[in-house]
């Protein structure tokens, strides 16, 4: 462990794979991708936890998408130093994870993007929130504030959604620094899309997004496609924000694929 304010969780031996969760959550987050490992041998799967998430404390400065990209570079420096490794990034951990690549170049081999954040506020083209299923008994016993996430989260709100929730957003999310979590909200987006400021990227990419994602939409992340121009893109129908949670085997088929393309020559 180095003196990095990032904590992280590790599994696997091999290649590193970097993996970045969102805003208000946790490495746990993305844990339902580890089945597609299961007959992948070979990846040291990193998961991180940001500053002010998980177990990791918040920055002693102000806290900016700018000053978490920092901290994630310093993190890769120190645990990874020169060798190749791969980025996976979630929501607000999609726009650290290009930020990544473009930083340090050929030296990734390639990035999976998940509902990735291009734009903020009104700088977003998004679909209405659309409920596709609801169990009303279910959803009128959930506590507020964790009914209005799950809602806004979630495009199927029955009984194996919920559970599914439970053990993978809302643990990070209860845990979350909320002060800080009110500085990035106020500060959300890197000065610059990071794909301006590098060449492209020729690695293998993957951008997966969804139909009812009412929180960063699905249409203005297809312009990354002109980034990457080995980059493959899924929009999947019947899930929210968080479809490696609520539609995990359609997000691990794309995703495996992506592991796939990283081995070939």
């Amino acid at each position: 462990m180095t003196d990095s304010a990032i904590r992280h969780t590790a599994f696997g031996d091999g290649t590193p794979l970097v993996l970045i969760h969102g805003y208000t959550v946790d490495h746990r987050v993305l844990l339902p991708l580890e089945p597609a490992f299961a007959d992948r041998p070979g990846w040291r799967r990193l998961y991180l936890d940001l500053p002010g998430h998980g177990a990791s404390p918040r920055l002693s400065g102000p806290t900016s998408a700018a000053a978490l990209a920092e901290a994630v570079f310093a993190w890769i420096d120190a645990e990874l130093g020169g060798r190749p490794f791969a980025v996976v990034g979630q929501s607000f951990g999609g726009q650290l994870a290009r930020a990544v690549t473009a930083r340090y170049g050929e030296q990734v081999l390639g990035s999976a993007l998940l509902v990735p954040v291009v734009g903020w506020g009104e700088d977003r083209t998004l679909p209405a929130q659309t409920v596709l299923e609801r169990d009303r008994e279910l959803f009128d016993r959930l506590p507020a504030a964790e009914r209005e996430l799950f809602e806004y989260t979630t495009a199927r709100l029955d009984k194996r959604n919920w559970e599914l929730f439970e053990q993978y957003v809302l643990p990070g999310w209860r845990v979350h620094d909320r002060a800080a979590a009110a500085e990035l909200e106020a500060d959300f987006m890197l000065p610059h899309w990071p794909e301006r400021q590098a060449p492209e990227h020729r690695g293998r990419h993957l951008l997966v997004t969804t139909r009812q994602d009412a929180l960063v939409g699905w249409h203005d992340q297809l312009a990354l496609l002109d980034h990457y121009p080995r980059m493959a893109a899924t929009v999947l129908d019947g899930a929210g924000h968080n479809p490696q949670v609520e539609h995990a085997e359609a997000v691990r088929g794309p995703f495996g694929a992506w592991l796939d393309e990283l081995r070939r020559p």
